[in-house]
């Protein structure tokens, strides 16, 4: 039988994985947000910057756990960033992404479980649920991409990037106040 100690460090770990998958999220969908609003595909990439920053909810939502537990989150990312990518390449790369996220985290979930953090498993299910709508996104973007091909991308071309969000940095909170 484990330890209580070695139990919440096998949970830092699984999540510092997952922060580390997010944190490379993060910087691959804004990198594709820049390339998609250059080509002036301003629908897909308003809502690629949309899904970083659900990314970057996830990322924080798991340093945070982390931090509880008493671990330090991790600032690496999981691995490479793929630069320059074709519009016809980007969204079935980001399905599969997804995909491989949606797997990981439910076996992320499982350690956790194992370890006895329901509050990590709750975590865990409830940041699955959104990758998952990130994939039906991705991979419904991509169909109409290899279906429609030109038709449908000459369609997006032209249409408006913004998020319609208002900044809420550290400046603007502060004047807030």
């Amino acid at each position: 039988m484990s330890t209580k100690e070695e139990r919440r460090q096998n949970v830092i770990e699984v999540l510092n994985k997952a922060r580390a998958m997010e944190l490379q999220s993060i910087h691959q969908y804004m990198s594709q947000h820049y390339r998609l609003d250059d080509m002036d595909y301003g629908e897909l990439a308003k809502n690629m910057k949309l899904i970083a920053i659900d990314e970057m909810r996830h990322a924080e939502a798991f340093a945070e756990r982390v931090k509880e537990l008493g671990g330090e989150p991790t600032t690496e990312l999981a691995g490479e960033i793929a630069k320059r990518q074709d519009i016809k390449t980007i969204f079935s790369y980001d399905s599969n992404e997804e995909d491989n996220a949606i797997d990981s985290y439910n076996q992320f979930l499982l350690v956790c479980r194992d370890n006895g953090d329901s509050i990590s498993v709750k975590l865990l299910d409830d940041i699955i649920n959104d990758e998952q709508e990130h994939f039906n996104y991705f991979d419904a973007i991509n169909d109409h991409i290899q279906q429609l091909g030109d038709a449908y991308l000459s369609r997006i071309a032209g249409t408006p990037s913004s998020t319609g969000l208002q900044p809420q940095g550290f400046v603007i909170a502060g004047s807030a106040e």
